[in-house]
C-alpha cells in the first residue's frame, strides 16, 4: 500500500519565497532548471533557488491530515479500507451548481477525481500523488474537479486552475464538519443509478474492483477501528491518533499484562506506521465478525485510556515487549 512520490518540475511561471541575493522573502519567479536564477545570483536556477523549491515540493509531510476532523479515518480510508465514501462539507460552502463534495476511497479507471452529470464532485483518495504533502495534492485536485465541466474525470497531472497560492485541505474543508465515512461492500456507488448505464470501461473497472475488495466494517463503538475478512482468519485494524511513543508504552504495559488481545483466540499481533499514526492489529478467529467486536474493543480502549496515564517508568517485562511490539511495526506511507 505504500505509495511512491515521484519528483515532478514546474509547467509554468510560479512564484516561491526565499532567501539569497534577492533578499529573503522576497517572492522568486520559477523558471527553467538550466536557466540564469532571476534573484540575480549568476547561478543557474537548479543551483540556487531552486534547490529549495525542489525541496519543498518532494519533502514528505509526516501528518498530512493533521488538523482535519476524523484524522484516523482519513488514515484509515487512504491505506486500509477498500471502499467507502464521505460527504465533505467545504468552508466556503458549495459553489454554484455543486450540490455535494463527496470523497471516495477509489474511484474508476483510478481517477483522481470525477465531476458527475449533476454537478456533484467525488474526490478518489488512494491514489499516487506527486509530491510529498498528500493534503495539498489532494486540495489540488479538489479544486480541479470544482471547476470541472460536469461528465468529466479530472486525470492526473496538470495543475491547480486557481490562480492563488497551493492550499491544503485544512484550507477548504470545515475542520468542525463531522467525517462520517459510510464502508460499502462494493463499489456500486461509483454508478448509482444503474449499472447498466456505466460505460464498458467503468464497468469493467467495476468487476475488478468488487472482485478484490476485502469485506470491511467499521466499528461503531469506538473510533477507527475497522474489522476486515480474509481467507484464513479476521482482522481489526485501529487507527489510533495518540503519540507513537506514549502509545507503544501503554500498550506494551497491557501486552506484559497479557490484557492485549480482545478476547479468546484473538492477539494484538504488531502495528502498521501511516501518515504519522500508529495503527495496531488484531488476529481473530473467523468465527469472530464485526459484531462480535464491539463490546471486546470497548473495553479494551477503558484498559488503554488507564496504560496512557501511567506515566511510571516500564518494567524490564514491559520494555521487552515494547521491543517486541516495535519489531513487529511495518511502515505503510
Amino acid at each position: 500500500m505504500a505509495k511512491k512520490r515521484p519528483q515532478t518540475k514546474a509547467t509554468k511561471p510560479q512564484t516561491r519565497t526565499g532567501a539569497g541575493a534577492a533578499g529573503a522573502n522576497e517572492p522568486v519567479p520559477v523558471v527553467g532548471a538550466r536557466e540564469p536564477c532571476p534573484c540575480g545570483s549568476g547561478r543557474r536556477y537548479k543551483a540556487c533557488h531552486g534547490r529549495a523549491a525542489a525541496h519543498a515540493v518532494t519533502e514528505l509531510v509526516q501528518r498530512p491530515f493533521e488538523g482535519l476532523a476524523g484524522e484516523s479515518d482519513w488514515v484509515a480510508l487512504r491505506e486500509l479500507v477498500p471502499a467507502a465514501t464521505v460527504e465533505l462539507t467545504l468552508k466556503d460552502g458549495l459553489p454554484e451548481g455543486v450540490p455535494s463534495v463527496t470523497l471516495a476511497t477509489v474511484l474508476p479507471m483510478a481517477w483522481p477525481a470525477l465531476r458527475r452529470d449533476d454537478g456533484s464532485v467525488l474526490l478518489g483518495l488512494q491514489n499516487d500523488t506527486p509530491s510529498g504533502d498528500l493534503s495539498r495534492d489532494l486540495a489540488t485536485t479538489l479544486r480541479k474537479a470544482l471547476a470541472a465541466e460536469p461528465g468529466t474525470p479530472v486525470t492526473a497531472g496538470g495543475t491547480d486552475t486557481a490562480d492563488a497560492e497551493p492550499v491544503r485541505l485544512q484550507d477548504l474543508l470545515d475542520a468542525d464538519a463531522a467525517f462520517e465515512p459510510v464502508v460499502h461492500a462494493g463499489f456500486e456507488f461509483w454508478v448509482p443509478d444503474s449499472k447498466e448505464q456505466a460505460s464498458p470501461d467503468v464497468a469493467a473497472s467495476l468487476e475488478r474492483a468488487n472482485a478484490a475488495a476485502i469485506p470491511t466494517v467499521k466499528l461503531a463503538g469506538v473510533d477507527a477501528a475497522y474489522w476486515c475478512e480474509t481467507p484464513e482468519k479476521n482482522h481489526l485494524r485501529w487507527v489510533m491518533a495518540h503519540a507513537e511513543e506514549r502509545l507503544l508504552d501503554a500498550l506494551a504495559r497491557l501486552h506484559a499484562a497479557g490484557s492485549s488481545s480482545l478476547g479468546e483466540g484473538t492477539r494484538l499481533v504488531g502495528s502498521f506506521r501511516a501518515h504519522g499514526l500508529m495503527v495496531p492489529v488484531w488476529d481473530l478467529p473467523t468465527s469472530m465478525g464485526a459484531e462480535e467486536c464491539e463490546k471486546p474493543a470497548a473495553e479494551f480502549a477503558e484498559r488503554l485510556a488507564a496504560a496512557l496515564a501511567d506515566d511510571a517508568p516500564l518494567t524490564p517485562e514491559e520494555r521487552r515487549a515494547r521491543g517486541g511490539l516495535t519489531n513487529r511495526q511495518v511502515t505503510l506511507s
